[in-house]
């Protein structure tokens, strides 16, 4: 799969500003949120989980051959049977989830597993992440911008309250199409604000260009 806004968007999103030591990123993908953490941060252990078997491959390919490649382990599990197994807790929880409640078929039955959250449900998302999170912990998550309320109310029944919420749209005049959320376990009033990805076709606003000028060769 290739390098969607989405990823990049979390991954220079999210805040590390708690020092985390330990970052699970759930869903993998590729690598690339957990690749970008390692280039942001010092956390001795980066966990990533990928139940696709290619993409499976091409993260483990892309953490060895990677700078920081002693920092970063993907496992080939799904989220429930890793839960189950794994005695760690993480200061740090990112996931690009599966998206499409409906049923959407691309063709490519590896992509629509990726894409319909019937693979990843919210709820058991929520659950594991109660579970793993460390007290002071971070969750972040992107979704759609649809889910955001449903997603927010759902997350208080596992002890986890928005902390910081962008909402991002693609041009001035475009809606919102995407929420970006922070999670802990400590409630309190969440700073919210929006995002506006591009002026024009290919012409990206300064915010988009501050937020993940580390990450690309050309802007």
């Amino acid at each position: 799969m290739k390098v969607g806004t989405d990823g990049v968007l979390l991954g220079a999103w999210t805040s590390v500003d708690n020092n985390p030591t330990t970052i699970l990123d759930i869903g993998a993908g590729t690598g690339l949120i957990a690749l970008m953490l390692a280039q942001r941060c010092s956390a001795e252990t980066i966990d990533a989980l990928e139940i696709d078997d290619a993409a499976y491959e091409q993260c483990v390919d892309n953490f060895e051959a990677s700078p920081w490649s002693d920092r970063l382990f993907c496992y080939h599990a799904g989220l429930d049977e890793f839960s189950k197994e794994v005695d760690d807790t993480y200061g740090l929880i990112v996931s690009n989830p599966p998206f499409y409640s409906e049923n959407v078929s691309t063709g490519n039955s590896s992509r629509d597993i990726a894409r319909q959250n019937l693979s990843l449900p919210f709820e058991e998302l929520l659950q594991c992440v109660s579970v793993l999170l460390t007290e002071n912990g971070v969750f972040s998550i992107i979704v759609p911008f649809k889910e955001e309320q449903s997603l927010i109310q759902m997350s208080k029944s596992f002890g986890l309250y928005p902390t910081r919420i962008t909402r991002v749209k693609g041009n001035p005049i475009s809606e919102i199409k995407r929420s970006l959320l922070e999670f802990g376990f400590h409630e309190t009033e969440a700073s919210e604000n929006e995002l506006t990805i591009e002026i024009d076709r290919h012409q990206y606003t300064s915010e988009y260009q501050e937020l993940t000028k580390d990450f690309y060769l050309k802007m």
